[in-house]
């Protein structure tokens, strides 16, 4: 749904009667054009239309005429607008300094992303409608991951069916403040990263999902390892597999397609990136994200059903036998 242009301020207006020329531009020293029209009716219908004058962003040219500004390139004219934003937008600009967009840019290259590269200039819109809008916006650098995100079961779900409930880029690594994901620290948080989505009831309830899957792995030796060394803020000199070591990043599929990491077929592959001794039958120690029932792993489930009984009858039979040799004891005296 395009939204209705706002009515444009008076000032907007006098700017536009020379920047609406779409043949108005700049040769830059570099030899690339710069151009300066601004469609009019895009700006109205972005979330700035009725907000801010021209002069808000471009300060520096608010006197007319214009004062010569010298810029050699088109990305030396966009890096010289990028703090403009943050006089709006400061908790999301501070926020892009923990970035690891804005640690390259730091180190020097200069075609790290900006504010204008996934919001746009004039044409600002919500950046989440639709939904799918941000892991387009985010393929302008990372085409070789939207291509495996958009044959994934995420992927192909929003793209293709228009789900708004599965998670897109933002939703793992976070929108401004954006992590390195191949750290230790990024590594050990994904299963808390997956549990939004599959721990939540209502969300799973859609889909005929168990909500488990957090727990059973929790409760699992990967799972119980990954905890320790996040609890006590160790960096591990090998990392322990998490969520998406079984069943792959961006490239997740359906856990019975033929072509998934996690399809029994597959799963000794996967067991061997981490064991590469594994055989066949290693996968089948593993319980997957079920806990043991009569009808599935029965035999786990009745030795652990016959400890949980007889380990409590052992501890008591030791309380009662230490009471009585006290009572023993004491009468002896």
């Amino acid at each position: 749904m395009v939204a209705e242009p706002a009515a444009l301020l008076p000032e907007v207006e006098f700017c536009l009667d020379c920047h609406s020329d779409q043949e108005l531009d700049l040769t830059l020293p570099s030899g690339e054009r710069l151009s300066l029209f601004v469609d009019g009716e895009s700006f109205a219908r972005s979330v700035h239309g009725e907000k801010l004058h021209c002069v808000d962003c471009h300060s520096d040219i608010a006197d007319y005429p214009h004062p010569e500004r010298e810029f050699k390139d088109l990305r030396e004219f966009t890096l010289a607008y990028y703090e403009s934003c943050k006089g709006c937008h400061f908790d999301n600009y501070t926020r892009t300094l923990d970035s690891v967009h804005y640690l390259v840019l730091s180190q020097g290259d200069i075609n790290a992303p900006l504010c204008v590269d996934c919001h746009g200039a004039h044409d600002v819109v919500s950046p989440d409608v639709p939904r799918s809008r941000i892991s387009r916006t985010c393929s302008r650098c990372h085409q070789a991951i939207y291509q495996q995100y958009a044959r994934s079961v995420h992927g192909k779900a929003l793209l293709e069916g228009g789900n708004g409930d599965v998670p897109v880029c933002t939703d793992c690594h976070r929108s401004h403040a954006i992590e390195d994901p191949r750290t230790a620290t990024f590594h050990l948080r994904t299963p808390a990263l997956c549990a939004g989505c599959h721990a939540d009831r209502e969300l799973m309830a859609r889909y005929g999902l168990s909500t488990n899957v957090l727990q059973t792995y929790l409760r699992d030796f990967h799972g119980m390892t990954a905890s320790l060394y996040q609890r006590e803020r160790i960096t591990p000199k090998n990392f322990t597999a998490v969520c998406t070591d079984c069943h792959g990043v961006h490239n997740i599929l359906p856990v019975r397609d033929p072509q998934s990491t996690v399809i029994k077929a597959n799963l000794v592959r996967v067991c061997q990136k981490c064991h590469p001794e594994a055989t066949e039958n290693f996968p089948a120690a593993w319980l997957s994200h079920y806990d043991p029932s009569p009808q599935r792993a029965a035999l786990v489930y009745y030795v652990k059903l016959f400890y949980q009984v007889f380990i409590p009858f052992v501890v008591l039979g030791l309380g009662l036998q230490i009471l009585l040799h006290i009572w023993r004891v004491v009468v002896n005296r």
